[in-house]
């Protein structure tokens, strides 16, 4: 028996994926104590796991909106963000690790305290990555400004300020890149699969390509119209009432049965009487959704994306971050969607009407969704984990 210990970071687009991966591990026998957030405790615990609350210790969940919103902006900032949660978990975690002397530590790749806390104790490591993985290859395809090269290259010195704060503390880190990047030599899981993964050749094999892991839909939906149109942009950034309402505007009165999901920031009420052919929810079980639509509007996130090509239903994309438009540059390549370029009512209705009716979008997605099936899943990560546990 082994013991595991996971690291997350508070976001269900980077939690989901490991819960099947959880299951598996404790369905054999083994134990896995999981350090998060109170906001997902309970979708852990139903796996099994130990849940471990980090809400006392995290610096980013401390701060203000403005200075929430310099985060993706400003990588000294984040890296002070980052090192600030390191270092307020170090004392309790490392007695942790200490008290349970696991075999391995899996950490999400944005979780670097996991990562850093394995390095400094000398626990072996797997990195957990719910968005593609990078190297100098793959890294191609997140299309970076001038502007964002110049930040990142007067930012550095920075960053190595908070790195002395690291080494000062015992850990043996020369740079942020060691905490940050995974080279070949790290064990990697990567929940998508080689032929959507970019230049996933170029990866070494202790990199394990094991597909989107996708939970069991728990509600039905009905479809009551011949295509069914499916909206939603995400559960982070999704304070979007007036393109919601643009939504509204695109589909009233069309031949499509539209299902929108609105999250929590914006109220139903906000949108008065609804067309007849249209639902708004702030929430709903996408992956009942999906088994049923014809075309899925998103804001392009890894997961909602690799969920809507699982069951082959085709992409109109409007990404918000960097990341989603790595996401969506890689459908684009594929032929499994179109980026929606201009924000009004024709352009959104026009931009559905392609993919609905053009049927290389729909095989193109289907091809993906066969590459997704082949792979091992929550199984072939798991006996990733326990080969990188048995190395000890």
């Amino acid at each position: 028996m082994s013991k595991i210990v996971f690291f997350c970071i508070p976001a269900h687009g980077h939690t989901n994926p490991t819960l099947g991966v959880v299951r598996e591990l404790i369905s054999r026998g083994h134990q896995v104590w999981y350090y998060s957030y109170n906001i997902l405790r309970e979708k852990i615990e139903a796996t099994g796991a130990v849940f471990i609350s980090c809400d006392d210790y995290d610096m980013e969940q401390k701060l203000t909106p403005k200075d929430s919103a310099r985060i993706s902006k400003d990588i000294a900032f984040s890296t002070k963000i980052l090192v600030d949660t390191t270092l307020a978990l170090d004392d309790k975690v490392c007695a942790d690790m200490k008290r349970l002397k696991p075999d391995c530590i899996v950490a999400d790749s944005m979780a670097v305290w996991g990562k850093a806390v394995a390095i400094k104790s000398g626990i072996p490591f797997v990195s957990s990555t719910t968005t593609f993985a990078f190297n100098q290859h793959s890294a191609r395809i997140m299309k970076q400004s001038f502007g964002e090269l110049l930040s990142m290259i007067f930012s550095m010195p920075k960053t190595q300020k908070q790195i002395k704060r690291l080494q000062a503390k015992g850990y043996p880190v020369k740079n942020i890149l060691d905490i940050i990047q995974n080279d070949n030599n790290t064990h990697t899981v990567v929940y998508t699969s080689p032929e959507f993964q970019p230049c996933s050749d170029t990866f070494s094999d202790k990199y394990a390509f094991v597909g989107p892991s996708i939970c069991p839909a728990t509600d039905e939906v009905q479809k009551n119209r011949e295509k069914l149109v499916y909206i939603s942009m995400g559960t982070v950034n999704n304070d979007m009432l007036p393109l919601y309402r643009q939504f509204v505007s695109s589909f009233a009165n069309t031949e499509y049965q539209v299902i929108m999901s609105v999250g929590s920031f914006v109220s139903i009420k906000d949108f008065g009487k609804l067309p007849g052919n249209m639902s708004v929810s702030q929430y709903i079980d996408q992956i009942a959704v999906l088994q049923k639509a014809d075309v899925f509007v998103s804001h392009c996130g890894m997961n909602s994306v690799s969920e809507s090509l699982y069951f082959g239903v085709p992409l109109v994309m409007l990404p918000q971050t960097s990341e989603q438009n790595g996401v969506c540059e890689r459908v684009l390549q594929l032929g499994a969607g179109v980026k929606l370029n201009k924000i009004n009512p024709p352009s959104i209705l026009a931009a559905v009407n392609k993919v609905l009716s053009e049927s290389s979008y729909k095989q193109n997605a289907q091809m993906i969704s066969d590459g997704f099936k082949r792979c091992s899943g929550a199984k072939g990560a798991a006996d990733k984990i326990l080969q990188v546990c048995r190395e000890t």
